[in-house]
Formats: structure tokens, sequence, C-alpha cells
């Protein structure tokens, strides 16, 4: 009881990405309350999904497998997560801030009256004085998040109600195996406990899925654009750098607005968050929005008319220049070097 609990989203018995960095920081976070890490996952063909959630620091796997919960539905997963929730008494409720989690989290957390806070960027525990009632609380989950249009940074807390639940977005946490690998408890849940008839109100007739077609979340190098860029036509250049660097190209949420670039190829709080090894920023002014996708970057480049830009504080180099004069040069040195 009181421990925290992860929601482990699964598509062909492959586990999101995005609930292993959850793992991770409930691992950091369980260590930080002194309490265990428990992971649930529903659907079907789980047999030994235990052993790779150990690896990311679960204590205990709680798993409904059943043809029923697969692919997923909302009715369903609701109904057993609620009753879990009810039994088990988290005090932390985490959820990838997916198209899954984001219909699923809300509904468990209007089910249970206990409040959520949707695409946090981080997560830590803290302290908090009500002056108003004269009251102290101690460990609450601090819950945080860009605000008002990302100008500001907010931390929200949830001092009464249980679970404390969020949901956060791919990329902004870091997955990482635990140092040792746990032998977690695996507890079956027999889904006809929670379940009634109509939770499969709704049927799947048919279910299509397209791939991704650009996948700047894997890539190692993102050159990246924004309004500063200038044209659709001046992000050739950017594809030709990511070319020869062997990277992608991505954009700010001013560029793909202004249609230089697609939606797929955003970065930031309303895109894609991104960790390469490598992300140069061309004619990027770095609001809030922007960087909140990208500053988990090793190594940051920025490339930018003006020397004051946001972006240049964050940038482990900053060049002062015009995009459509030095890229050409950084092509033509790069590839100088790679004979």
């Amino acid at each position: 009881m009181n421990n925290i609990f992860v929601y482990i989203e699964t598509e062909n018995g492959k586990v999101a990405d995005v609930s292993l960095e959850l793992l991770t920081k409930g691992r950091e976070l369980a260590d930080r309350l002194g309490c265990q890490l428990e992971a649930i996952v529903i659907g079907h063909h789980l047999e030994g999904i235990q052993k790779e959630l150990g690896e990311y620091g679960a204590d205990t796997v709680h798993i409904a497998d059943d043809e029923r919960l697969s692919p997923y539905r909302t009715l369903p997963h609701t109904a057993i997560l609620c009753g879990v929730f009810r039994e088990e008494k988290p005090q932390i409720a985490l959820f990838g801030a997916s198209s899954i989690g984001r219909d699923l989290g809300p509904r468990v957390s209007s089910a249970l009256h206990s409040g959520l806070t949707a695409d946090c960027t981080s997560l830590e525990i803290g302290d908090h004085r009500d002056n108003k009632n004269n009251k102290d609380y101690t460990d609450l989950l601090y819950q945080i998040r860009p605000a008002f249009g990302g100008n500001i940074i907010a931390t929200i807390i949830n001092p009464d109600c249980r679970p404390q639940m969020a949901t956060v977005r791919e990329g902004v946490m870091k997955k990482e195996k635990y140092g040792k690998t746990l032998d977690p408890v695996v507890k079956i849940i027999d889904p006809n406990q929670y379940l009634q008839p109509s939770d499969f109100v709704v049927k799947i007739l048919e279910r299509h899925m397209e791939e991704r077609k650009i996948n700047i979340k894997g890539a190692p190098v993102i050159v990246s654009g924004g309004y500063g860029v200038g044209s659709k036509e001046n992000f050739a250049l950017l594809h030709e750098l990511a070319e020869v660097l062997g990277g992608e190209v991505g954009a700010s949420r001013a560029a793909v607005d202004s249609g230089f670039a697609e939606h797929a190829r955003q970065i930031g709080q309303t895109g894609t968050t991104v960790r390469p090894k490598l992300y140069i920023a061309c004619g990027i002014s770095g609001q809030i929005q922007h960087t909140a996708g990208m500053d988990g970057s090793a190594m940051i480049i920025s490339i930018n008319t003006d020397p004051e830009a946001p972006i240049n504080k964050i940038a482990d180099f900053a060049i002062t220049g015009d995009v459509m004069e030095v890229i050409p040069k950084m092509i033509k040195a790069y590839k100088r070097n790679s004979k």
C-alpha cells in the first residue's frame, strides 16, 4: 500500500518506451520515499514481461492477461485500474502522455476523485506549507509543467487526494536500466473481478495503424530549423547538413506553422521530445515551448543572428551569423573532414 504505480503500455507484446522511462523515474521517486515501485500491465500475450520491467526497477508487477484486453479499449482498462487502485491505494500513479494515457489517466482520475496533472516535464518530491490552514505536508509529488502557453513553469501539488496522478510525454524522462536487475513479485489480476458486460459495449471491427515515417526521436544528430530559416526552400540546406551528419531534420512550432516543415518534425512542448547526441538549432530563438523538447541533448550548437537569443543560454556553442551563410560552410567542412 501507498506505493508508486506505473501503468505499462504494450503493443504486440512490446513495452512502450514512455513506460520504461516512467519506471526509471518511478524508481528514483520510490527510493526517495522509501516505498515500492509497482507496475501494472493490462493486455494479452504478456508472458515473461516481468523480467524486462524488473530490469527498469519494478519491485512488483500486476498482470491482467486476457485476449479481451488487447488491443486497448477505454472501459475495460479503466475498470481494472480503478479496481486495483482502490484495493492497493497507491500514493502516486504515473501514465505516459500518449493517446492511451491521455484517454485512460483522466478517466481513472475522475472515477477516483484524485485529480491529474497532464504533460509534466519534471517530477520531484518535496514539502508544502499551507499557510491559510496552518498545515504542513511532507513528501508530496511536485508535478512540474509549462503553463500559460509555456511562459511560466508551474509546480502543481495534490495535498489531500490519492493517488497523486500525472501524465508524462515520451522522451521527457531518461530511460535507464536500474543498477541491479530485480526479480519482481508477480501478482496475477483476475479481470472478471472488475469487469462488467457493459465494459465491452465498444467492439473493434478493424484496426489500422500507420508506421511513423519520420523518426526524429531516435536520431543521434538533429539539425533543427526555426522561423529564422526563412522559407521551406531554405530548409533544403538543413536536410543536406543532416544527411552529411547522418541525422534527421527537426523544426520549431513557428517553422511548422509557417509551412517550412511537416508537423512530424516538430520538436518542443507541442511536438516531440528528443535527446540526441548533437542538436544544431538553426534560426531558433529558444522560447521555453521549444527548449522543453530538446534541452536534454548531449551537445547543443546554436546558429542565430541575435547574440542575445535565449537559445544561446543553453547552447554549448553559439554561432552568431546568418543560417544561410553558416550552414554551407559547415557542410563543406564536414564533407572535407569525412573523406
